[in-house]
């Protein structure tokens, strides 16, 4: 298989009540994927502290942070990452993003017509993420990640020059609670939003990320993207989400239309080690839908 999955079982973005779970629920997953094709990253067992950042465990973070990006240098193929909580995403779309700027610039070289040929990131979440710590209700990053992707945040989670992806080039999806900030942000920035209705066309995902005029995409899901019905272990269930075949089917097609630059997938936290085997079944038609626009790097002149 040319995906390469990573796996960061990272709780310490979460403020929920069952915030170590999403430990739990990455390793859950981890035991269903090819031993050969997976990487683990390890989490310090302590939860960290904010060091006046105004993210809850802030140290612990950036170390998390720091041994992903080493894990993800390594991969050969596609890095599907596997959390843990969203801000697992976080050192993945960086990675995604700075690979992808230099094979524009050597594309830009070779073919001056080829365009920036920069990322554009689909966020399929019933929270866009996107506070700062000023504005979070909470202090927990995972609901500050997105922001943190586009650049702003705290210092050493804010993506960089070449890591960041700009507002402009986010398409929300299947989004259900809004904090004040982070609709500022997107009003401000008119960032794309999709609702649950139309993430059961795929061509209007498809549509929506073509008129961003990007040419690879990194797709991130947070399992709570999904209506409860369809999976059990989610720390913030919320009503009236998208169906498992819908969502599967969306994935298809966007894998199908861009090339994928990488993937992530977080918000799994079963109650108990036996209730994971469950929903497992769904989650791994995710993975598989994912995996399914996975190349190696000899399939893409060598980035991922």
């Amino acid at each position: 298989m040319p995906a390469t999955f990573v796996v960061v079982p990272q709780w310490q973005g979460s403020v929920s009540a069952r915030a170590m779970h999403h430990a739990d629920g990455a390793t859950a997953i981890q035991g269903d994927l090819p031993a050969s094709a997976t990487v683990v990253v390890e989490v310090p067992v302590e939860a960290g502290e904010s060091l006046g950042t105004g993210v809850h465990r802030y140290s612990t973070l950036i170390r998390v942070k720091e041994r992903t990006a080493a894990a993800l240098a390594g991969v050969t193929g596609t890095p599907i990452t596997i959390g843990g909580d969203c801000g697992a995403a976080l050192a993945a779309v960086e990675f995604a993003a700075s690979a992808g700027r230099s094979a524009d610039a050597a594309a830009a070289a070779a073919d001056p017509s080829a365009g920036d040929g920069d990322l554009a990131v689909l966020w399929l979440d019933a929270h866009p993420d996107l506070n700062t710590p000023e504005t979070s209700p909470s202090g927990a990053f995972s609901g500050m990640v997105l922001r943190a992707i586009a650049g702003e945040g705290a210092e050493g989670l804010a993506a960089g020059p070449d890591a960041r992806v700009p507002a402009s080039r986010l398409v929300l999806g299947g989004i259900r609670a809004i904090d004040e900030g982070e609709r500022e942000f997107i009003d401000a920035h008119g960032v794309a939003v999709l609702t649950v209705e139309d993430l059961s066309d795929p061509t209007v995902v498809v549509g929506a990320l073509e008129e961003t005029g990007a040419r690879r995409v990194f797709v991130h899901i947070d399992l709570d993207v999904l209506d409860p019905s369809a999976l059990a272990g989610l720390s913030y269930p919320l009503p009236f989400g998208v169906g498992a075949t819908e969502l599967v089917a969306l994935l298809k097609a966007v894998v199908g239309r861009f090339p994928l630059a990488g993937a992530s997938i977080a918000g799994f936290s079963p109650s108990a080690p036996e209730s994971a085997l469950d929903d497992l079944p769904t989650i791994l038609r995710v993975v598989a839908a994912l995996a399914s626009g996975a190349k190696s790097t000899s399939d893409d002149g060598g980035t991922a």
